[in-house]
């Protein structure tokens, strides 16, 4: 059994914190935001205690692992203290805005030597998941093209794309991450370019909310990631991986499996309204691998401090490209 202290009490935090409850070998210990209320309010709900500042979780040595649910802005400083008093992390993805920043804070990490496991929770889907067991196992030979589609259902309010970093950092990084994880070796260049197209608060922010992305490896692989802020029709998330001996999907889930047939056409329920219904299995599968690798010294995290570092990378390259219309090396973001 590992106490867990959850920073965050916003709608992450509460992801966290109910498959943290729902844990057979994890206890949800604390709850720290430092909105107490809030922080109450899920606390109690869950049989937790609330706090407002990290520093009595941190210090409470009953407490083996965090979980950073918080706003990006504060995820270095309470990783970079949660190192420091010996927990085990889950970080939630981007690591930070600024790419010096994340360095300075992995430097701090290779020397602390503890747990780190950045939140790209969408490896931890069971489809996307599948999808990667059939590339492991050679069943469509060599990869070759790799497609990633993600929109959103609606624009997010112009407060949230205010502080959000943009939609490369927050949104298009899932998928950079995907690409990465899917392609099985390291992109080399970034071509992006992006609109407005959807709601022109994106605009008055310095923002965009429709984007296309390439990716290209040395071998000449590549990935084609296409962002959109709207769908009409509810939260688009596919991917396809073709290669030299075939191709694999993994479509979009449904709310319902039923379809009707009738002289009109053919049916079907829409996908499910927003990430939290469609990614619900993957938080609770991410928690567990979390835990397993901190209680049962199951190995190194699945998706580590380079991971959040890479993706990072990606969406910068991706801005620079959108900029300057140019083609950019990646390989120019190497870390000091």
């Amino acid at each position: 059994m590992i106490e867990i202290a959850v920073f965050g009490a916003g709608r992450i935090g509460r992801i966290h914190a109910d498959n943290v409850l729902r844990h057979p070998q994890a206890r949800l210990r604390y709850v720290v935001d430092p909105d107490l209320e809030a922080a109450e309010r899920l606390a109690v709900a869950l049989g937790a205690e609330a706090l407002q500042e990290p520093e009595a979780a941190l210090a409470d040595s009953g407490v083996s692992a965090v979980v950073i649910a918080s706003p990006t802005p504060t995820h270095v400083d309470l990783l970079l203290a949660a190192a420091r008093a010996g927990k085990a992390i889950l970080c939630e993805k981007p690591i930070d805005l600024d790419l010096r920043r994340v360095d300075e804070a992995l430097d701090q990490l290779d020397k602390a030597q503890v747990p780190f496991m950045v939140g790209f929770n969408r490896r931890f889907d069971p489809s996307f998941a599948q999808l990667k067991a059939e590339l492991a196992r050679g069943v469509i030979g060599r990869v070759e093209m790799v497609t990633v589609t993600s929109r959103d259902p609606s624009p997010p309010q112009r407060s949230y794309l205010e502080r959000s970093g943009g939609l490369f950092r927050d949104m298009m990084i899932h998928d950079l991450d995907m690409a990465r994880w899917l392609l099985g070796e390291e992109p080399v260049s970034v071509f992006a370019t992006a609109s407005v197209l959807v709601d022109h608060s994106a605009a008055e922010v310095g923002d965009v909310d429709s984007a296309v992305a390439v990716l290209k490896t040395a071998s000449g692989t590549m990935a084609t990631i296409t962002n959109s802020r709207r769908a009409s029709y509810g939260y688009d998330q596919r991917v396809e991986v073709h290669g030299s001996q075939g191709m694999l999907q993994a479509k979009n889930h449904e709310q319902s499996s039923v379809v009707r047939w009738t002289a009109e056409g053919v049916s079907h329920a829409t996908p499910p309204a927003f990430f939290l219904q469609r990614y619900e299995a993957a938080y609770a599968a991410e928690l567990n691998h979390f835990v397993a690798a901190v209680a049962e010294d199951e190995g190194p995290c699945l998706v580590g401090p380079h991971d959040g570092r890479q993706a990072l990378v990606l969406a910068e390259a991706a801005l620079r490209s959108v900029a300057t219309g140019e083609v950019v090396d990646v390989r120019g973001f190497q870390r000091g």
